[in-house]
């Protein structure tokens, strides 16, 4: 059984767009505002209109369903968050479907996630490229999660089940 990380957003819920458009940031993460006033945005910001059922990217939720119940890997929720509000909301959604039988990891927005891992032959899932490249460097298994399938040199999926052919019973990558 391999160990497998899947990033919250962008991954599970499409969640990023409709954020930004409440904050008044553009597609590209840049606001009007300085650097700090951005960080203020984030932190005041109120998470759950964003972390809901409406945003559900690719049946997310019941694809990682499928993989628990594949077991193949052993799952965990690997998140950057700006604000414990932030963390708080997404914990609560992912219980309302989860209950206990995955690990929720949650990691200050300023400290990389190979930091609070071992990463060294995980999967880990996400769709920032700056994430997967620190994955491959701490030795992990990077897959790019993109709707388009636009790979940018990594493993790509667009709907998570997709892993289940990508790994054989053992949590091996299948050739």
């Amino acid at each position: 059984m391999r160990r497998l990380y899947i990033d919250f957003d962008g991954v599970v819920l499409d969640d990023i767009p409709p954020l930004y458009e409440k904050l008044g940031i553009d597609k590209g993460g840049i606001d009007n505002g300085s650097a700090e006033e951005k960080i203020q945005k984030f932190a005041n910001f109120d998470y759950s209109e964003v972390v809901n059922d409406k945003y559900i990217l690719n049946d997310s939720i019941n694809c990682i369903k499928k993989l628990l119940k594949s077991k193949k890997f052993e799952i965990s929720f690997l998140s950057h968050v700006h604000s414990l509000d932030e963390a708080i909301v997404k914990v609560k959604y992912l219980r309302r479907h989860f209950k206990d039988d995955i690990t929720i990891i949650i990691v200050p927005g300023k400290i990389s996630k190979t930091k609070m891992v071992h990463s060294e032959g995980a999967i880990l899932v996400d769709d920032f490229s700056s994430n997967l490249r620190e994955w491959r460097e701490a030795g992990g298994i990077p897959v790019r999660f993109n709707n388009e399938l636009e790979s940018k040199g990594f493993k790509v999926i667009n709907r998570l089940d997709a892993l289940l052919d990508m790994f054989d019973e053992d949590g091996n990558e299948i050739c």
